[in-house]
């Protein structure tokens, strides 16, 4: 079955980076679509990155274009999320995100935490 297993998160600094990864699995990842969404406390859920199946095309929420960068590695089935100039309002749950068939699939959610 499709599983997405978050991985990267943790306490940072203002300013700092982190790199989250996404190891997927149950499915032929290099046919689809990889999304990396977040949701901070008292918020929705909210796209943040996305990244084409075959050449790779990229597209960001304006509030972190600049700062974050989403890649794949099809060898590896795994999806990156760079993160850098990490601001508080970074803060938040962030999810691996695929559609498959018509149907959403989400992993279990890495926290990030930006504070000094």
């Amino acid at each position: 079955q499709v599983r997405l297993v978050e991985s990267g998160g943790g306490l940072v600094q203002p300013g700092g980076s982190l790199r989250l990864s996404c190891a997927a699995s149950g499915f032929t990842f290099s046919n689809y679509f990889m999304s990396w969404y977040r949701e901070a406390p008292g918020k929705e859920r909210e796209l943040v990155a996305t990244i084409t199946s075959g050449y790779g095309i990229t597209n960001y929420a304006d509030s972190v274009k600049g700062r974050f960068t989403i890649s794949r590695d099809n060898a590896k089935n795994t999806v990156y999320l760079q993160m850098n100039s990490l601001k508080p309002e970074d803060t938040a749950v962030y999810y691996c995100n695929t559609k498959i068939w018509g149907k959403a699939y989400w992993g279990q959610g890495t926290q990030v935490t930006v504070s000094s």
